[in-house]
């Protein structure tokens, strides 16, 4: 089966769809004009990322054949400029699982109830969080403690209500890599009695990178069997695999059906293992770089900055 992703890039027109194939873009609709020059074009070629989400299950078919008759002729196509990539879309919704490795409960000194005796714990990230590949994160002046957080996100492809864990992985379109940016001392509040703000931690623009790409389910064999790396400033902060967590991709999907109905589009970001900076009691400053990668989809980079108020 031939590897490919979907990405997004800044063309001179604006923003556009990309087929990826072997880590390097190129413009959807120009490389079916270059491979399939014979064919009925379809009316999806220059539909942006969200709308192709919105008919997955009869276009990710067809982006399969294509990426198939593309890969031996990629030498022939137009490349985009790596630096050209923008976040592949920007989700209406996104919702992320706290404390979903134990080892990151510990670090931060999270206290959990057995798994038989609990539920995922679910928050969610504003649109306006969403950034892609090289774009900057800004730290506010309101947090000290700046923290990374790679993880795997999940990219549903249909309406999901109240499905089963047993048959989850039948909503998932894709996979990106997820960097939950987080404000560790915004998280906890003292003025009210209820203890946490994931609010105010989690939600502050450029808080939430994403990319580079999506890479389809197929793709990706088993979601809780991939390795996740961060590096910040070429150092390794984290290095943990999907195989530790608590809840599972499959659990996590049925578990939000439960109260949600998931759509096209939706991504979930699936949790974080050991290696924050809170644990090390190290934060991000300006000047620093992170680099979050998933074995199988790619890295996202992004430095960092402070916000100019």
């Amino acid at each position: 089966m031939t590897w490919y992703a979907l990405a997004t890039y800044r063309a001179k027109t604006g923003l556009r769809t990309a087929i990826v194939l072997d880590d390097q873009a190129y413009d959807l609709a120009a490389t079916w004009r270059q491979v399939c020059p014979q064919d009925t074009r379809p009316t999806w070629l220059d539909q942006p990322i969200a709308a192709l989400l919105n008919t997955w299950a009869s276009v990710g078919p067809e982006l399969a054949r294509l990426a198939a008759a593309s890969h031996p002729r990629r030498g022939e196509l137009t490349a985009c400029d790596p630096a050209s990539l923008a976040a592949p879309f920007v989700p209406a919704r996104i919702f992320g699982a706290a404390s979903n490795y134990i080892e990151h409960a510990n670090e931060m000194g999270t206290v959990l109830a057995a798994k038989a005796d609990s539920q995922p714990y679910m928050f969610m990230k504003s649109s306006t969080s969403v950034i892609g590949p090289e774009a900057t994160v800004y730290i506010p002046p309101e947090t000290q403690q700046a923290d990374w957080e790679v993880e795997l996100g999940v990219v549903i492809g249909k309406r999901a209500r109240r499905v089963s864990a047993a048959s989850a992985l039948e909503y998932v379109a894709g996979y990106l890599v997820v960097n939950d940016v987080s404000a560790r001392d915004l998280n906890k509040r003292s003025d009210y009695p209820f203890k946490h703000d994931w609010f105010r931690g989690k939600n502050h623009d450029t808080f939430c990178p994403i990319g580079p790409w999506i890479v389809p389910a197929q793709l990706i064999a088993d979601p809780q069997q991939v390795r996740l790396k961060l590096t910040v400033n070429g150092d390794t902060m984290q290095d943990g695999s999907t195989a530790e967590m608590i809840w599972s991709v499959r659990e996590q999907i049925a578990y939000l059906s439960t109260i949600v109905t998931l759509l096209p589009g939706d991504v979930i970001a699936t949790g974080t293992p050991t290696g924050v900076g809170m644990g090390r009691g190290i934060f991000l400053k300006p000047g620093d770089v992170m680099v979050a990668s998933v074995a199988g989809i790619g890295s996202i980079r992004n430095p960092v900055a402070a916000e100019r108020v």
